[in-house]
């Protein structure tokens, strides 16, 4: 019983020393955060990427709807058709409905590539933007707002980030 009282003292002073150290390096360097979800959602970049993808998402949804038609116009004459023709229509509207089906997977693959493409490609510029920043500017920890509990304004990254991607950005669509 010594010997695990002992322990869990030993325990309590290692992992107290890990956090003195861990706070006298924090002190050393500056410390900001930033909150990632504002940075991703107001950069101009992902704004314009978001209307491509919702222009591309469109135009599968003519695509399938006139897909849509075709089988139920397919359905309408099956349901009037002689008995020797149905069979045969039958086969045409089934053989039709699995092209829907592997029309609606395949659209929903490419535009889920899409946008995960998207997002690496934003998610990139955005920490390639910070490491720039932290760099220069020597700070030793820059933080998600989600995992911070309190800071000040001064202390956000947010503002300054959106601003940087979005001129970088507007210097590139010039060119």
């Amino acid at each position: 019983m010594k010997l695990i009282s002992k322990l869990v003292i030993m325990a309590f002073f290692v992992s107290l020393s890990l956090a003195a150290v861990n706070m006298a390096r924090a002190a050393e360097g500056k410390i900001l955060y930033m909150d990632l979800g504002k940075v991703f959602d107001e950069y101009n970049k992902t704004k314009d990427l978001d209307k491509q993808l919702e222009t591309k998402s469109n135009a599968k949804q003519v695509a399938r709807d006139k897909l849509v038609a075709e089988i139920k116009k397919m359905k309408d004459e099956l349901d009037l058709s002689a008995d020797k023709d149905k069979a045969k229509k039958q086969a045409a509207v089934e053989e039709k409905l699995k092209k829907l089906q592997d029309f609606d997977k395949e659209s929903r693959d490419e535009l889920r590539k899409d946008r995960d493409d998207m997002a690496r490609t934003v998610l990139k510029e955005i920490k390639d933007s910070i490491d720039e920043i932290a760099k220069k500017e020597k700070y030793a920890y820059i933080l998600d707002s989600r995992a911070v509990l309190f800071g000040g304004d001064a202390d956000s990254l947010t503002d300054r980030i959106i601003k940087i991607l979005n001129d970088k950005y507007a210097v590139k669509g010039k060119k």
